[in-house]
């Protein structure tokens, strides 16, 4: 990071895919007006995310007066990282009423443990207890 350049604009990517990032929307848009190099952007962001290709993985974009950029990458949403330990594609329409799955305490604290620096907790319960929510609201059980 450097901070003897001028922030112009900070952009947050929530649906992009690692390592199949490429100038097409939403990414060419949002850069190309900001004045930004897509490409280059889109193959430094490949590289970073060839290990976790298929997964949704948000940036946060951090664009200075030269038309540099530096960016950081968040894990998976926590919805995401649910779906993906059940094996479904789509939570419940009705969450109350039909279950779409199972999942262990203990996979949720792996979740946790993953997702921590990301979440706006301190703890590891609460953090926890932020995925078991997000889980019964997806009509996902908890053993």
């Amino acid at each position: 990071m450097n901070y003897n350049k001028k922030i112009v604009k900070r952009i947050k990517i929530q649906k992009i895919i690692g390592g199949k990032a490429s100038p097409a929307p939403p990414i060419g848009p949002i850069l190309g007006s900001s004045g930004v190099n897509i490409m280059d952007f889109c193959k430094k962001y490949n590289l970073f995310t060839k290990e976790k290709i298929g997964l949704i993985c948000p940036v946060i974009i951090t664009i200075y007066e030269d038309k540099s950029f530096s960016f950081v990458i968040k894990k998976p949403p926590v919805s995401i990282q649910l779906l993906s330990k059940i094996k479904k594609e789509k939570g419940s329409k009705e969450s109350n009423r039909s279950k779409i799955g199972k999942i262990t305490k203990d996979e949720i604290k792996m979740i946790a443990i993953d997702k921590m620096e990301d979440l706006n907790c301190y703890s590891m319960e609460s953090a926890i207890s932020m995925i078991s929510g997000t889980a019964r609201s997806m009509g996902i059980e908890i053993e």
